[in-house]
């Protein structure tokens, strides 16, 4: 049986798979147990009678284990990594194969005495048939994660337990296994689950990983800093770009079941043949890739090429995708090739700090200050609202190093978007083998990464308390020790960190430790808001043509009078999207007008605009909205009033049509 991916949707977040979400996550599902009730009834099963205490012989669970090998070997780490989360809390670890056999445990000494007398233990077989209700049992049988919670377990002799369990699937969407969490009942956790569920995808991603010895892995997500994270997609590919297996993660974010995926190939998904690939990791340090989805959303991505030498060195030659399927899928690709998230707008032959001075006399005093102090081991705190420009600085800063000129990484860590059970993990790294295996051979850490260039925590006034104290020790020693490990593994950068949040008003509440406050703010920059810069025009003028060259079609006089009063509650961010896609609805054209501008912000804009402007304006803004009005009231005619059949046909929301009526009295 498949699992099936499931589409983004209203509600659903691009890149979070339903098997990182859930709604109630923890809290045991009353319909599948009733389900699994009935069918425990209808094996012949009696609530009082003795459980089947058998288990299987050494030589049989050798055979077991034989059979489970690689399922055995990708779980293992994984297995000590979550026993160390559940540690001392009368609970044990499991991992069974597809039939309810356990094959391996750990767990508390104390519990493992009592898990014993119902045979919860390596051999011991826990499948719905024998056992009644059971999470190993029913996850199996239900083929999704499932909690059993005290009285719910059909056998009186089992309700002293409380066990959340998760199905291990392979690539090909077979059940491998169930990985579990058992437990007294009465030191029940409902946050049990997803550290179960999350365990089981990294099981999940690492045999992936290891299913293909000779294959191209895409590791790829809508935002950057999630790239090398759990929720990361995976999909790997022949060295002539045939699909051939995709993580549940890349399946949501594609919007294709597996099913589908088989017949596509790395050009027909990305709209670009997979001799990209070769050509990008020829570069000296080549960085994240961006690339698009057929549905036009920009993803970030990094690739693993585990290929022969000669694959490698005949990648022209060995790409064999239809010429066709890829130009279709470009040709159907929503969106251009460029960012989604424009860097600084770049002005020829500046440095990059240089290319931020646009004439606004508080960025240029910013500038002046952060010249002084780059290359002298002075760590920068860089304050602002949010979308004032805070990656963008950090990455001129980076560029202005002198050490920046030899290719040194700069690496961006958001500690607000990271899940605080992993963020520990992506900072710090993890020891060989502790969640991918040792072919994988760990993970290096973001800290360490940044060894030799800059190291950007943005909004680290969301970092976790708990992980402050590591990071103040690594930034007083300039070691990182991995997670797991005694390696200590020194580390030399420059460190820029970024915050909308006020860091001192924190730390006398002490929602932020003191001490980290004072050793992260060597220098401290405020940029100002957008509203408040004295260059806006020449800020959009820049934007403008870095978006779209330097033939991109010019901002029209209604337009420019607009940007000045708009308010900018979203600073360069907002600037930068609205611009984009006025380029886009203008593309053709030799001008971009208030009708390339999206309808948000012209309705949020408009009436302060239309305030600002001057009196011979006002009746070209008059006409636009009675034009804007009588073809809403023509429809709502046609329609009957039927207001969201309107929204629908006009391709508008309701609260403008509700707006428009309350503006004519409607």
């Amino acid at each position: 049986m498949q699992y099936q991916a499931n589409r983004p949707g209203a509600g659903a977040s691009l890149g979070h798979a339903p098997m990182v979400q859930a709604a109630a996550d923890g809290m045991p599902d009353l319909q599948v147990i009733e389900r699994s009730h009935q069918r425990s009834s209808s094996y012949g099963i009696t609530r009082g009678q003795r459980p089947d205490l058998a288990t299987l012989s050494r030589a049989d669970l050798a055979q077991t284990l034989e059979s489970s090998h690689a399922l055995f070997g990708h779980a293992r780490p994984v297995m000590e990594t979550l026993y160390d989360q559940i540690r001392n809390t009368h609970s044990m670890v499991i991992l069974s194969d597809a039939e309810g056999t356990i094959i391996h445990t750990l767990g508390d000494t104390d519990f493992l005495a009592k898990a014993d007398r119902v045979a919860l233990g390596a051999g011991g077989r826990w499948s719905e048939q024998l056992r009644g209700t059971n999470a190993i049992g029913t996850a199996l049988f239900e083929q999704k994660p499932t909690t059993v919670h005290a009285q719910q377990h059909f056998l009186d002799a089992n309700r002293f337990l409380t066990c959340s369990a998760a199905p291990i699937f392979d690539h090909q969407g077979q059940v491998l296994g169930v990985l579990d969490v058992s437990g007294e009942c009465g030191s029940f956790h409902k946050h049990t689950m997803a550290l179960v569920r999350m365990s089981a995808q990294m099981i999940e991603n690492h045999l992936l990983a290891g299913s293909f010895p000779d294959c191209i892995t895409l590791h790829f997500h809508s935002r950057p800093e999630f790239v090398g994270t759990l929720v990361e997609g995976i999909a790997s590919f022949t060295p002539a770009g045939r699909f051939l297996a995709a993580n549940r993660s890349a399946q949501f974010q594609l919007g294709l079941p597996l099913a589908a995926l088989q017949s596509h190939t790395f050009g027909s998904l990305f709209g670009v043949p997979v001799s990209m690939l070769f050509d990008h990791y020829r570069k000296a340090a080549p960085g994240l890739m961006e690339l698009y989805l057929h549905s036009g959303i920009q993803i970030h991505a990094r690739a693993e090429l585990r290929l022969r030498e000669q694959h490698f060195q005949n990648a022209r030659e060995a790409t064999a995708e239809p010429v066709a399927a890829i130009a279709s899928a470009a040709t159907s690709a929503a969106a251009p090739a460029r960012p989604a998230t424009s860097p600084a707008p770049a002005v020829a032959g500046k440095p990059a700090l240089q290319s931020l001075d646009t004439g606004d006399e508080k960025m240029s005093a910013i500038i002046a200050k952060l010249r002084k102090v780059i290359g002298r081991g002075i760590p920068i705190l860089v304050t602002g609202e949010t979308g004032t420009g805070k990656e963008w600085l950090a990455q001129a800063i980076h560029r202005e190093h002198p050490q920046a000129q030899a290719g040194a990484p700069f690496v961006a860590v958001n500690c607000s978007a990271i899940p605080e059970n992993l963020i520990e993990a992506e900072l710090f790294g993890y020891e060989d083998g502790a969640f991918t295996g040792a072919r994988r051979k760990g993970a290096l850490g973001k800290i360490a990464q940044a060894h030799g260039g800059t190291l950007f925590l943005d909004e680290i006034g969301d970092m976790p308390l708990a992980l402050q104290g590591r990071l103040l020790r690594v930034l007083q020693e300039r070691a990182v020790t991995p997670l797991g490990s005694n390696r200590v593994i020194p580390v030399e950068f420059a460190l820029v960190c970024a915050t909308n949040q006020p860091l001192r008003e924190m730390a006398a509440r002490h929602a932020f430790r003191e001490d980290l406050y004072y050793r992260i703010n060597g220098l401290q920059v405020k940029l100002p808001p957008l509203r408040e810069r004295s260059d806006l025009g020449r800020l959009a003028d820049a934007i403008l043509r870095h978006e779209g060259g330097q033939h991109a079609p010019r901002f029209d006089a209604e337009v420019r009078r607009l940007l000045h009063a708009c308010g900018w509650p979203g600073n360069l961010r907002q600037m930068a999207n609205l611009i984009r896609t006025a380029l886009a609805m203008a593309a053709g054209e030799n001008s971009i007008g208030l009708r390339h501008l999206p309808e948000d912000f012209l309705e949020e804009a408009g009436d302060l605009a239309h305030a600002a402007m001057p009196t011979q304006a006002a009746p070209a803004s008059r006409s636009l909205r009675d034009n804007e009005w009588s073809t809403i009231e023509n429809a709502l005619r046609l329609h009957d009033g039927n207001v969201s059949a309107v929204a629908k046909a006009l391709g508008i929301s309701r609260n403008t049509i509700y707006r428009r009526l309350k503006a004519h009295g409607g």
